[in-house]
């Protein structure tokens, strides 16, 4: 075996040469022995939810053994057995997480079910790249993490938060822990997306025969039907359409389905959980941070039906051993921090990040950044950017980054978990903007210890016959 210690290059020239010592055979970290019946070393994966995101995948899929098709909709299966037409098709996930030959799954369905399918396939011993957001409610993201860390000597995970890929993240992490800005002291995020609706969707008649709604709707709560729930954002046309109905897969949108149903509360959390586990991600990264010791949350007028569009989350992040006490805001649906300097408009930043440090500010984007000193040290010469390193990318990207280390050392840089500290820390946000109260919270015991009312929203009721730990 080779020493997993070892720099990945190292690893690789070993694997190299083993393949041309023992006829093709890898010995992988969980002690699966590939290569002797599996050309290449390819990953059996099943794809769960075929549209949207799914598609996406294809390129890395592409690369892989694509043997199982998962999704409610027969049309949307019927077209992604035309791109891998040897593998089996599925409309439960659940049956199709028990396919014998699996060895890695792929989810790209609504966010309800994230959760869910993530432990399932864990419990099964199966690697997983999860879409984003990684959970919906606080238990389920606890759970997530919990049963990753049980089994992260053998499994690889990531969550599907691709922008993290981009050296930006890197760089802003770097000039923090080399004193650019000096010692942390405050961080904001946030989001610009705005939704107009009220309320569920009206029932608009029965599903289509090629739709199984039960399954949609899954461990939620049943509703009505509704054409609503798949309206979405063409972004080739910029015009909403039914796409999931069309027979044509050129028409599909690759990702903005998800805007015609995370705003409902039983389906997904909005901005918060949608383009927060992006742009907290941008945030959060450099903090090195573990649960927060505080929630709390303001904005417009609690609705039971619809996500709020326009709110402010803040937390308290405990210090660690390079960084004191911190407090990380998240702002959406037009809520901003004040910009620290008149001439910088940070409403022109669509999804940013502002880091304040007492010798400066560094203000990003997905992927640029500028670092602002002020005071006495303004000319920046305190800083020495020869001890600046960046990590030094191995592969080509995100996805390729999960399946190289499902065969490999199972390390992805959006692992279970650092991705459910974060998503947890989100959801707590949630949770203290429906109380309207700061929360304070014992993050080892999992319960806010000054609001019982608060406790009963951590979790949620599921219908019966769908169970979180399966």
């Amino acid at each position: 075996m080779p020493d997993m210690t070892a720099p990945l290059s190292s690893r690789r020239k070993f694997i190299t040469q083993t393949a041309a010592l023992g006829a093709g055979l890898t010995i992988l970290p969980t002690g699966t022995l590939f290569g002797a019946n599996r050309p290449g070393n390819k990953l059996n994966i099943a794809l769960i939810g075929c549209w949207g995101r799914g598609t996406a995948h294809h390129p890395m899929l592409e690369k892989e053994n694509v043997v199982a098709l998962c999704d409610i909709n027969s049309k949307a299966l019927a077209a992604a057995a035309q791109k891998f037409p040897k593998a089996k098709q599925y409309s439960d996930w659940r049956k199709c997480l028990d396919q014998k030959d699996l060895d890695a799954v792929v989810c790209c369905t609504p966010d309800h079910h994230h959760a869910f399918i993530s432990i399932w396939a864990m419990n099964r011993g199966l690697h997983i790249f999860g879409e984003k957001p990684l959970a919906n409610t606080v238990q389920e993201a606890r759970m997530v993490r919990e049963t990753y860390l049980k089994n992260k000597h053998k499994l690889a995970t990531q969550c599907g938060t691709q922008r993290h890929f981009h050296p930006n993240f890197d760089n802003i992490k770097a000039l923090i822990r080399q004193g650019a800005i000096g010692d942390l002291q405050d961080v904001h995020a946030w989001g610009d997306r705005f939704h107009d609706k009220t309320r569920y969707p009206a029932g608009t008649g029965i599903a289509p025969d090629y739709i199984d709604w039960d399954l949609w709707i899954g461990p939620s709560q049943m509703r009505p039907f509704s054409e609503d729930y798949f309206v979405a954002l063409n972004w080739r046309t910029q015009r909403y359409e039914l796409s999931y109905f069309d027979s044509d897969m050129s028409n599909w949108p690759t990702g903005s389905n998800c805007l015609s149903w995370n705003m409902y509360r039983e389906f997904g959390n909005w901005q918060i959980g949608d383009m927060g586990s992006h742009t907290m991600d941008l945030a959060f990264n450099p903090l090195d941070a573990d649960y927060p010791i505080s929630a709390e949350g303001s904005g417009e007028d609690y609705n039971p039906d619809v996500s709020p569009s326009r709110m402010s989350s803040s937390w308290m992040n405990p210090a660690n051993d390079w960084r004191g006490d911190i407090r990380v805001s998240w702002h959406q649906g037009g809520n901003m921090p004040k910009s620290p300097f008149k001439h910088i408009d940070l409403a022109q930043i669509g999804h940013g990040a502002m880091f304040k440090g007492n010798k400066g500010f560094i203000i990003a984007d997905f992927t640029t950044r500028m670092v602002i000193p002020y005071g006495k040290n303004a000319d920046l010469t305190y800083l020495d950017t020869s001890k600046i390193e960046i990590p030094e990318k191995t592969v080509e990207n995100f996805g390729e980054e999960w399946t190289n280390a499902c065969k490999t050392d199972l390390k992805t840089s959006c692992n279970f978990d650092y991705s459910g500290v974060m998503i947890e820390q989100l959801l707590l946000g949630s949770v203290a903007f429906d109380v309207g109260k700061k929360l304070d919270y014992d993050a080892k015991k999992m319960e806010f210890t000054n609001s019982p009312e608060a406790n009963r929203l951590l979790s949620k009721e599921y219908r019966k016959g769908w169970v979180l730990n399966g």
